[in-house]
C-alpha cells in the first residue's frame, strides 16, 4: 500500500535515489526523525538503478577521502543493521597505466593515499596480471592497487538505507511528484504534490538530473546537464569470479567490474555527447533508459577488447545508455541554495554517487542540524558557482568536455576548453595583442604566460617543467629587477556600506576594521571552529564604507557568507560591483617611477604608505590606488572604472616602455607568491586551518576587547599550541619539480602534503608550503625545526629545508621599495 502523505515535516527530501535516502537516514540518525522523502516514481527508480555501483576510496583532499572512507564502513555494516543486502563487496580496485605519463599520475595517487591513511601499493605489469588474469600487460607500464575498494548494488542500497531512515521515524512517499514550491519571500513553506500540500521548514533537493527543475521552483539555479553515459553487460566468461577486482583503464577511458561471473565494461569517453537539457526531461522518466548508441560506444568497446582480448568473442546480454547529470567542473553539487536560506542541495554527482553518497548524505545532514559545514566543502560547494554556470547553452557546451575529464590525466594546471571565452576584462584585446595565453577562473579570461613573438600559444601538459617555464621565469625576473603590468580584473569586488557597516565589519572580520578612510585591511574570514571562510583585503573608503576585495572564485561564496553573518538588524547593504572596476597591478622596484610619471600625488613611503589607499589620477584617468602587494614588491593595484581601463592601460605601457615594464601572467604571480610565503584561500587557508596553524595571528584582533567571529576558538588555538604549522619548502635539487599535493616526509615519514608549488626563478629551484602535521600533540617551533624534510613527488623522494619564514625578502624590504 502507498503511504500516505502527511501535510507537515520538519525537513522534506525531494529525490528517492541512493542520495536522498542516504540523507534521510543520517537526518534520523542525528535526531532529526520529522522527514519525508519524496520519489515520483519507485526507490532508485532515476539515474540510480543504472549506476555500475563502484566504490573507489580516493579523492584529491583529505575531507573529500574521508567521505568515500565512510561510505565504504556504511555500506559494509548496513545490512546488519537493516536486514536488507547491499551487495557491498571490498573486492579491491586496479588502476592500469599505458603510459609513462599516466604511471606519474597513478605514483602522485599512491603518495596521496599514503599521506591519506588509505592502503595502495604499486604493481608491476605482471603482478597486475596476476590480479586480473584476463587481461592483456605487455603494453602497460605498471599499475596501483588499492585492497579497500569495492562495489555495491545501488539499488539494494537505496532499499537499505530507507528502511533504516523509515526505523527512526522518517516517512517515504513512492508515486509523489513534486509539482511546485510554496514560498514566502525567498523562502519555502510548503512542497506541493499530486497529493496535497506539505507544510515543511528545510527543503533538500537531491532530485538528481531533476534537480535544476526543483531549484527553478524556489528560484534557485542548479548548475547540471545530462549525458549519455553507456556500459555493457556480458554473458558469463571463463576465467571471471566473484572476487575479481574493479579494474580500470583509465588510458582506455574504461572500466571493468565483475557481475554473475560476466563482466560490466563502461566508461568515459573524451568528447560526450549530452543528452536534454536540465529542463527538458521527458515526464515520465522512471525506470528507463536511452536508444542504444553503438557508434558513441565504440571507442570504449575498442580499448576493451584491446585489454581484455576475451570481450572479442563474449556474449553481450545488454548495453546501457543511461542518462548521467554531470557539473561543469566534475565534481557534485552540495548546500545551502545562495537564493533560498531553507533549500539544501545534494546532486550532479557525475558518476560518483553511489561511491558518495554515504559520507555526502552524512556530510549534508550535519550541515543541515548545525548550519554549516563542519569540515572544508568547497570543492563540491555550490558556492563555487555563478549564475552563468547554470546556462543552458554554456553548461551543454561544458558538458561535452566534463564527462571525458573523469579519467583524463590531471595535469598541473589544466585549463578547460569548452564554454569559452565568456567574461573578459576591457583590456582583453591588448593582451591577445601582448601574446597572452589565457587560463579561466570563474568564467573570466586571465593570462596565465606571454609568449614572445614567434613562440607557440599553446600550454603543453607535463609533470616535469612545462614548455611555458623559461618565459614564465622572465616574467618573474622582471618583476624582480624592473617593473610588471598584472591584470587583475577578475578579482571578486564589493561595497558595503551602511551605518552600521564598520561594526558588522568588526563582527565578520578577525582583523581591526576600525581604521580610517583611505586605510587597507588584510584579513581572515572565519567560523565557529577558527577556520578560514575567506581571506579577503578590505578598503575603507568613507565613514560608512568599505570595498572588499576577494579572489576570482569566491565571489558567490563571499557574497552569501557576508550576507548570512550580518548582525541582525544592521543597517547595511553588500553590492557586486566586480564589473564596475578593472584592475591593473603595477608591481616591482621601478612601480613607483612609472606611477610619477603619470601622477602628480605624492607616492613616497611617508605620504602613501603600505596599506593605505588614496584616489589618484593616472594621466586623465582617475583610479583608486591600492599600496598593497601579491607578489612581495613594492607595488600598487589601480581600481578603474571600467569605461577608462583602455585607456590607463595605454598610458601605463607607453610611459613604462624604457623602464622594462612587462605583461605578466597569473603562473609568475603564483610563484612570486608562494617564495613569499604568502598564502591562498582553498590551499593554505581552508575552513578546517586556524590562524594559530597558518601562522596568522598577527591579522587578528586578539589584543582588543572587540569581539569577532571565532575568536574564542582561536584563543583556544594559540593557548593550546598548534596542532599542525604551515612552513615553507625549499628543494635542494635545481632539477626538481612540485606542483602541490606532494606527500611531505619528516624524519622518512609522511607528515603532512604540499598545499602549495612553484619553480622560482630568482632562486634557481621549487619553493612550496605546506603542513605539517605532527605525530605529537603540537607543532611548535622546536618541533618544525628538530625534524629533517623531504618531498616525495610520484615516487621520487628529494631532500628539502623546510622554514617557518619565507624563503624569499622575509623581512619584507622589498616592499618598501
Amino acid at each position: 500500500m502507498a503511504t500516505p502523505q502527511p501535510s507537515r515535516a520538519q525537513v522534506v527530501v525531494i529525490g528517492g535515489g541512493i542520495v536522498g535516502t542516504s540523507v534521510a537516514y543520517h537526518l534520523t540518525k542525528l535526531g532529526v526523525t520529522d522527514v519525508v522523502v519524496l520519489e515520483q516514481g519507485k526507490l532508485s527508480g532515476g539515474t540510480t538503478w543504472h549506476a555500475a555501483g563502484l566504490v573507489g576510496q580516493l579523492r584529491p583532499t583529505d575531507a573529500m577521502t574521508k567521505l568515500i572512507q565512510y561510505s565504504t564502513q556504511l555500506y559494509a555494516t548496513l545490512e546488519e543493521e537493516t536486514g536488507l543486502g547491499t551487495g557491498w563487496k571490498r573486492c579491491g580496485s586496479l588502476s592500469v597505466a599505458r603510459t609513462e605519463e599516466r604511471m606519474t599520475s597513478l605514483m602522485r595517487t599512491l603518495a596521496t593515499a599514503r599521506a591519506f591513511g588509505v592502503e595502495a601499493e604499486r604493481l608491476t605489469p605482471a603482478e597486475a596480471g596476476e590480479k586480473w588474469p584476463l587481461m592483456r600487460t605487455d603494453d602497460l607500464v605498471g599499475a596501483v592497487w588499492l585492497p579497500g575498494d569495492g562495489k555495491a548494488n545501488p539499488t539494494d542500497l537505496t532499499q537499505a538505507l530507507a528502511r533504516g531512515a523509515r526505523s527512526h521515524g522518517a516517512i517515504v512517499c513512492e508515486d509523489t511528484q513534486v509539482t511546485d514550491l510554496e514560498m514566502a519571500g525567498n523562502r519555502i513553506t510548503g512542497v506541493r504534490t499530486q497529493n496535497g500540500l506539505i507544510e515543511c521548514d528545510t527543503v533538500v533537493n537531491c532530485a538528481g538530473q531533476w534537480a535544476a527543475q526543483i531549484g527553478a521552483m524556489a528560484g534557485v539555479k542548479v548548475p547540471l546537464h545530462s549525458v549519455e553515459h553507456f556500459y555493457v553487460v556480458t554473458d558469463p566468461i571463463e576465467g571471471v569470479h566473484r572476487d575479481l577486482p574493479v579494474m580500470r583503464d583509465q588510458d582506455g577511458y574504461i572500466y571493468f567490474k565483475e557481475e554473475v561471473g560476466g563482466l560490466v565494461m563502461g566508461g568515459f569517453e573524451p568528447d560526450a555527447k549530452p543528452w536534454v537539457g536540465p529542463y527538458d526531461i521527458p515526464d515520465p522518466f522512471v525506470f528507463q533508459l536511452l536508444e542504444d548508441d553503438w557508434e558513441q560506444f565504440a571507442i570504449l568497446m575498442e580499448n576493451a577488447i584491446t585489454r581484455v582480448p576475451a570481450l572479442e568473442t563474449a556474449g553481450m546480454k545488454k548495453l546501457y545508455n543511461g542518462p548521467e547529470s554531470f557539473t561543469p567542473d566534475n565534481n557534485f553539487i552540495m548546500g545551502e541554495a545562495v537564493e533560498c536560506p531553507n533549500m539544501y542541495v545534494l546532486a550532479g554527482f557525475n558518476s560518483t554517487g553511489i561511491a558518495s553518497a554515504g559520507g555526502a548524505g552524512m556530510a549534508m545532514a550535519e550541515w543541515i542540524v548545525a548550519g554549516e559545514p563542519d569540515r572544508d566543502l568547497w570543492p563540491v560547494d555550490i558556492r563555487r558557482f555563478a549564475p552563468f554556470n547554470s546556462n543552458e547553452t554554456w553548461l551543454r557546451e561544458r558538458t561535452k568536455e566534463t564527462l571525458g575529464l573523469h579519467y583524463a590525466i590531471p595535469w598541473p594546471n589544466k585549463e578547460p576548453d569548452t564554454g569559452r571565452p565568456l567574461r573578459r576584462s576591457p583590456i582583453h584585446h591588448l593582451l591577445d595583442d601582448s601574446g597572452a595565453v589565457m587560463g579561466n577562473r570563474n568564467g573570466w579570461e586571465r593570462p596565465n604566460w606571454f609568449a614572445p613573438e614567434g613562440v607557440a600559444r599553446v600550454t603543453e601538459y607535463s609533470f616535469g617543467h612545462q614548455n611555458w617555464r623559461p618565459y614564465v621565469n622572465a616574467e618573474h625576473q622582471a618583476t624582480r629587477d624592473q617593473v610588471a603590468l598584472l591584470d587583475q580584473t577578475a578579482f571578486s569586488k564589493f561595497l558595503l556600506r551602511g551605518p552600521d557597516v564598520e561594526a558588522a565589519l568588526q563582527w565578520i572580520c578577525a582583523n581591526d576594521m576600525a581604521v580610517a578612510p583611505g586605510t587597507t585591511v588584510y584579513t581572515g574570514i572565519l567560523n565557529d571552529r577558527g577556520g578560514y571562510e575567506s581571506d579577503v583585503t578590505v578598503t575603507r573608503t568613507a565613514i560608512d564604507e568599505y570595498l572588499l576585495v576577494t579572489g576570482s572564485a569566491q565571489g558567490t561564496r563571499d557574497e552569501h557568507y557576508l550576507n548570512r553573518h550580518l548582525p541582525a538588524g544592521s543597517r547595511v547593504e553588500v553590492v557586486d560591483v566586480t564589473s564596475s572596476y578593472a584592475v591593473l597591478g603595477i608591481m616591482g622596484p621601478q612601480s613607483r617611477t612609472l606611477l610619477n610619471r603619470l601622477s602628480n600625488a605624492d607616492l613616497g613611503n611617508e605620504a602613501f604608505p603600505f596599506y593605505t589607499s588614496q584616489k589618484i589620477d593616472i594621466g586623465p584617468v582617475p583610479v583608486r590606488a591600492t599600496r598593497v602587494s601579491y607578489v612581495g614588491d613594492l607595488g600598487w593595484e589601480l581600481y578603474i572604472p571600467t569605461e577608462y581601463a583602455v585607456t590607463a592601460y595605454e598610458r601605463l605601457v607607453d610611459a613604462g616602455a624604457d623602464l622594462g615594464l612587462t605583461a605578466v601572467g597569473h603562473y609568475a604571480v603564483d610563484a612570486m607568491r608562494i617564495e613569499k610565503g604568502y598564502r591562498a584561500w582553498g590551499r593554505e587557508l581552508t575552513p578546517d586551518r586556524t590562524p594559530v596553524e597558518a601562522g596568522m595571528t598577527f591579522t587578528c584582533k586578539l589584543a582588543s576587547g572587540v569581539d569577532f567571529r571565532g575568536r574564542e576558538a582561536v584563543e583556544k588555538a594559540k593557548a593550546a599550541g598548534p596542532r599542525a604549522r604551515l612552513v615553507s619548502v625549499t628543494l635542494n635539487d635545481p632539477d626538481a619539480v612540485l606542483w602541490g599535493g606532494e606527500l611531505l616526509l619528516r624524519n622518512g615519514e609522511p607528515r603532512g602534503f604540499v598545499t602549495s608549488a612553484a619553480y622560482s626563478a630568482v632562486l634557481g629551484r621549487c619553493v612550496a608550503m605546506a603542513y605539517v602535521e605532527p605525530e605529537v600533540e603540537i607543532a611548535d617551533a622546536d618541533y618544525v625545526r628538530g625534524g629533517t624534510y623531504q618531498v616525495e613527488a610520484a615516487g621520487v623522494v628529494f631532500d628539502a629545508e623546510v622554514s617557518l619564514k619565507a624563503p624569499y625578502d622575509p623581512t619584507g624590504s622589498r616592499l618598501k621599495g
